[in-house]
């Protein structure tokens, strides 16, 4: 027998090996997200691999069954290593749910309304474009497509904001403080070169004596002093007894009005002041060298009618307001000195509230009332609870204030005078430039016509940049 060449079996055997480790023709495989598909070989499954797992995992059942499972969307692909046979290939396609694009454009539309709008992409990412009526829309289509994809691309085209309404603020403040006193005291003092005497409930001013000054035991200088009469000074020189009575009744009334007028764009803050400022010193501490050494700076500080408000336009076309009306005062009623400074106390009432009115609608913020009643009352102990006589030993001061304020508010829609028109302006009290006779008479007459006669005459005429010299002869 003839053996064949070594070289050839070598040949042969790598033939088989090539042929042995080449796959077969390709399969092409769509699957759903969620769900898979089940493989059956002939032969022993050996080995499975996946390009990409996360997109399609293979697991072996059984040792002639593959189960191809759909993770996410995309593309992988699947080799199966079957016994004594060539590799088979699968390329998976794993798509979305068509059931599932129908929900979601259901979704968005049912968010946006009539307005156009397309959806495309996958569960990863999806695409919205189209146009809307609103941002609101553009945001509610948004929000509703992020629930079933990862990623959301917004290419919805918005129309252009219209120009900010203007609004104006018509406030009327009404305030009225109206305050009542009633003073009743005594202040006795006696008088003479054997014996002084005063006597007083200190809640009034009383005489004060001089300087007491002694000679062969008796006085020889008892003069008195009065800082202050009260309003009732009686004295007896037979008797040496003198009183001062205080006895006032008052009653104040104080009115203010102001009615402003603001003007502000939709959404935008305006503010409004009558009254000024007053100096209002701090004490501050600075070092200097080694030392501290207090610092007195001076700041001011805003008072009178204030008005703060914010509108916007609802999409119902009403105003939503923000107001907060202020009326402050001074009081010096409750100052304190400070380093030689008087420093007045601020009496505030502040009213901040939200409304929704329509144009031309009011409101009134009321109730802003202050009742007080203080009453003072002293006596001289014992002598001031004697019967009849103990009222002349008391004094008593009684101070009533009623408070009261009343805000207006109504909103207007405005707009701008167009142009060419001619603004009205407020009549003038007095002419600002001297007028001549002939205009004078001008204005009260009717123009005529004028004649070729009077054409060549020269009327009077004010000349200049600024219209106040001379007119012509």
């Amino acid at each position: 027998m003839r053996l064949k060449p070594p070289s050839l079996l070598i040949s042969l055997f790598i033939l088989c090996v090539q042929t042995w480790g080449q796959a077969g023709p390709a399969r092409d495989m769509t699957l759903t997200v969620g769900r898979g598909e089940l493989i059956q070989f002939d032969g022993d499954v050996k080995t499975v691999a996946a390009s990409e797992p996360k997109i399609a995992d293979v697991v072996v059942v059984s040792p002639r069954e593959v189960m191809v499972n759909a993770k996410g969307l995309g593309k992988a692909t699947i080799v199966v290593w079957e016994d004594r046979a060539l590799p088979r290939r699968y390329n998976v396609n794993v798509v979305g749910d068509a059931q599932d694009y129908d929900v979601i454009r259901k979704a968005v539309k049912d968010a946006v309304g009539d307005s156009a709008v397309t959806v495309q992409g996958n569960l990863e990412t999806m695409v919205l474009s189209g146009a809307v009526k609103s941002v609101e829309e553009s945001k509610r289509a948004e929000a509703v497509a992020s629930t079933y994809s990862k990623k959301v691309v917004n290419l919805l085209t918005v129309p252009p904001d219209a120009d900010p309404r203007q609004i104006l603020l018509e406030v009327k403040f009404a305030s009225i403080d109206r305050s009542a006193l009633q003073e009743v005291g005594f202040n006795f003092v006696s008088r003479n070169q054997k014996m002084l005497g005063l006597g007083s409930t200190q809640q009034y001013a009383t005489p004060r004596f001089s300087q007491l000054q002694f000679q062969n035991q008796e006085f020889s200088n008892s003069t008195l002093n009065f800082s202050d009469l009260l309003n009732l000074f009686v004295f007896r020189p037979d008797l040496n007894l003198g009183a001062t009575i205080r006895a006032m009744q008052s009653r104040n009334l104080l009115q203010m009005l102001a009615e402003p007028n603001l003007l502000a764009m939709e959404g935008k803050q305006a503010s409004f002041l009558a009254g000024g400022e007053f100096p209002f010193p701090t004490l501050t501490a600075t070092s200097t060298g080694g030392a501290t050494a207090p610092v007195v700076t001076v700041q001011f500080k805003k008072f009178g009618i204030q008005l703060d408000f914010t509108p916007t336009v609802t999409a119902s076309g009403a105003i939503h307001l923000k107001v907060r009306p202020q009326v402050s005062s001074l009081d010096y009623a409750n100052a304190v000195t400070l380093q030689g400074f008087l420093i007045p106390a601020v009496a505030t009432r502040v009213a901040e509230t939200e409304v929704i009115l329509k144009d031309g609608e009011s409101f009134a913020v009321a109730g802003l009332i202050d009742n007080r009643v203080v009453q003072s009352l002293s006596r001289v102990k014992w002598l001031g609870d004697v019967p009849i006589l103990g009222q002349l030993f008391r004094s008593r001061s009684i101070r009533k204030t009623n408070d009261e304020l009343l805000v207006v508010v109504t909103p207007r829609f405005v707009r701008p005078v167009p142009a060419g028109e001619k603004v009205t302006m407020p009549d003038m009290v007095e002419d600002f430039l001297p007028v001549t006779k002939d205009d004078k008479d001008a204005g009260l007459k009717k123009p005529k016509k004028k004649s070729t006669q009077d054409a060549g005459k020269a009327n009077p005429e004010f000349i200049g940049p600024r219209g106040h010299q001379e007119p012509k002869k």
